[in-house]
């Protein structure tokens, strides 16, 4: 890999969401550590929505710090709208997203930094370890990846969204205007020279967690629709699965009335038509996240609204 100078401009994009009560500290921490890296770096925060003061929180370090620049989103529109506005607005030459929560440690930008100095297009921080989460997140999480690598051929096993990327690989990324936003598949599916580092996921600096279990299914279910239609072909199979399972019921029935030995019931008809009627519906909600994905991305709605700038 060619080896970069190291020069030109850092920047570092942090989504906001509810968490006015720890994020100052936060950003001390943060800058001290890029004060390490040796280059100049800009911070570009995006408040999405959030029903405290983050806001003023944000406007406090804006009008602190010369290197902050911040955005707030006139809704809650998701963490992915979030980073798409930090990363269409980064100017740096290498563009760091991070959560800032302090669970992507601030201690890894400088490895990060030389990595790309080594010549890496995107270093992706990895989880080596989970903070203390349930054995049934862990589960689910673990599932989730699974499946998605299955059906899609990207290996987002232990994949966050921190992440360094260099200009190009951000040029790139702007260019996929779609809705339906999972920004670690898509940053995946780029490719690119790619490095990893291990880290292990620590406790929130303070806050909770924006995320509810719906918001993660919806996620899940937009980041599968979004990057592989291979449930849509799984329902054809499992339609030529039922078509053969009818034939060879037509022909068993067939004979048992030839030979005389067929049952009055409707046990059989019952159940068939229970589990027809099952696959059925299954089939048309899976048609359904599909079109409505399509609807969505036909109507041309921006992915976010800007309601504020500090610059």
């Amino acid at each position: 890999m060619p080896a970069r100078d190291g020069e030109g401009l850092l920047s570092l994009v942090i989504p906001l969401y509810r968490e006015a009560s720890h994020f100052a500290e936060s950003l001390k921490e943060i800058m001290r550590i890029l004060g390490e890296v040796g280059m100049p770096y800009e911070l570009v925060l995006i408040d999405d929505g959030s029903p405290d003061n983050t806001w003023e929180v944000i406007e406090a370090q804006c009008a602190q710090f010369a290197q902050v620049k911040a955005a707030r989103l006139s809704r809650n529109f998701g963490k992915e709208a979030a980073l798409a506005a930090g990363l269409e607005h980064a100017r740096g030459d290498a563009v760091i997203v991070m959560d800032g929560d302090l669970q992507h440690p601030p201690s890894l930008i400088p490895e990060m930094v030389a990595q790309w100095r080594k010549g890496a297009d995107v270093v992706e921080a990895v989880k080596r370890q989970r903070s203390k989460e349930s054995v049934f997140a862990r589960v689910n999480s673990r599932a989730f990846y699974t499946i998605f690598s299955r059906l899609t051929g990207l290996d987002l096993h232990g994949a966050s969204d921190y992440k360094l990327m260099d200009k190009r690989v951000v040029d790139a990324w702007r260019t996929m205007d779609e809705r339906n936003l999972f920004f670690r598949g898509m940053n995946a599916w780029l490719g690119f020279r790619r490095e990893q580092i291990l880290y292990d996921v620590d406790e929130r600096a303070g806050g909770e967690s924006g995320w509810s279990t719906l918001q993660l299914l919806r996620l899940a279910v937009t980041a599968v629709a979004s990057f592989s239609s291979a449930p849509l072909y799984l329902l054809i199979g499992t339609g030529l699965g039922f078509f053969v399972f009818a034939v060879i019921l037509g022909l068993q029935t067939l004979f048992r009335k030839l030979t005389g030995s067929a049952v009055d019931g409707f046990t059989t008809i019952i159940l068939l038509l229970l589990i027809l009627g099952c696959a059925l519906m299954l089939g048309m909600g899976l048609i359904g996240i599909y079109v409505a994905r399509i609807y969505e991305e036909v109507k041309r709605r921006p992915r976010y609204v800007i309601a504020e700038w500090m610059v």
